[in-house]
């Protein structure tokens, strides 16, 4: 294997704020700690934490990169001590806290996974974020089960096309809001059982007429707080991942926490430990990627962007126009 260089390309946030904060830089090649591998960056997945750590609101742990970046795929070239089950030459993706942006990124051995069988690298990056943020959230914490409703908030988003997917292979029912029909479409094709455009049809309406749901994957936050507690079924499980509006609500009704029996619960994964993301890995190799390498499950790509394009790939994001993943080329 050849001699690896002393400097890579990056993308760093030059200033708080918008896009045009991004720029590519030159940073030196990262070394692996104990327990880390070194990954030859081919693709890293865009992310809306990726966003917020931009405008200064998601800060990176302490130890991590201040590049911003939560998913890769690429090839081991480094292994450290105890990372040894990994050796240089494997294809993995791997959820980061950090450094995904950048041609080179450390990564625990832990939180690598195998490209699935059949999967490309930039499919095999667009994977990551997402799957471990569903498992963790949906099945982990809001403990969906088979014939049981989900309703998924943002369902064209890359978190919510794989919760889709993910939902109707375990046996449940799913029903998703949208902001637009073609959106709505792409969800029904995925599997989704009902779609909401929800500007035409106000979502709690419809949750009552069509059951209400058992568990809530939810983005939104702000004033979809009261409107998710009122279309949540008995002894129902609100999972919040992130807040789109706002994390404040000045006023909230708590009765029908208390007479509906019903969990409010979240998580996000970037503070967790190495452990607690390596069990999630662990899970989804044996449940989630089986599901993957059979076709059952597949990534939605939207659009694949040069890293030198970060400003452009984050825009679009910011847009919302997006079904599905955007990725950035980093090799």
């Amino acid at each position: 294997m050849s001699k690896l260089p002393a400097t890579m390309n990056a993308v760093e946030i030059s200033e708080f704020g918008p896009a045009e904060g991004l720029v590519l830089t030159e940073r030196p090649v990262p070394i692996p700690n104990d327990g880390e591998v070194l990954i030859r960056v081919s693709y890293a997945g865009v992310n809306r934490p990726d966003i917020q750590q931009r405008l200064g609101g998601y800060p990176p742990p302490p130890g991590a990169s201040d590049i911003p970046g939560l998913e890769i795929a690429g090839e081991i070239v480094s292994v450290a001590k105890n990372a040894n089950h990994w050796k240089a030459g494997d294809k993995v993706c791997a959820l980061v806290s950090g450094g995904g942006y950048a041609e080179y990124c450390t990564a625990p051995a832990l939180q690598c996974l195998p490209i699935p069988n059949g999967f490309s690298l930039e499919e095999g990056a667009s994977i990551v974020e997402t799957t471990y943020t569903v498992w963790a959230n949906v099945f982990m914490r809001g403990k969906l089960k088979e014939n049981e409703t989900l309703l998924i908030h943002g369902g064209s988003s890359g978190i919510g096309t794989t919760a889709i997917q993910m939902a109707k292979c375990f046996g449940a029912r799913v029903v998703i809001t949208a902001g637009s029909d073609e959106k709505c479409d792409v969800c029904m094709d995925l599997g989704a059982d009902r779609a909401i455009n929800y500007n035409k049809e106000d979502f709690v309406e419809v949750m009552k007429a069509e059951g209400k749901a058992d568990v809530i994957l939810d983005m939104v936050g702000g004033d979809y707080l009261q409107s998710n507690i009122d279309s949540l079924n008995v002894d129902g499980r609100l999972c919040q991942i992130a807040f789109l509006k706002t994390p404040v609500v000045e006023k909230f009704n708590f009765i029908k926490m208390l007479t509906m029996r019903l969990t409010l619960t979240g998580s996000t994964l970037r503070p967790r430990t190495v452990e607690q993301k390596g069990q999630i890995a662990s899970d989804l190799k044996e449940r989630v990627w089986p599901l993957y390498e059979s076709g059952s499950i597949k990534p939605v790509l939207y659009k694949t962007f040069e890293l030198s394009e970060a400003s452009k790939a984050h825009a679009l994001m910011e847009s919302s126009k997006h079904i599905g993943k955007i990725m950035l080329k980093c090799d």
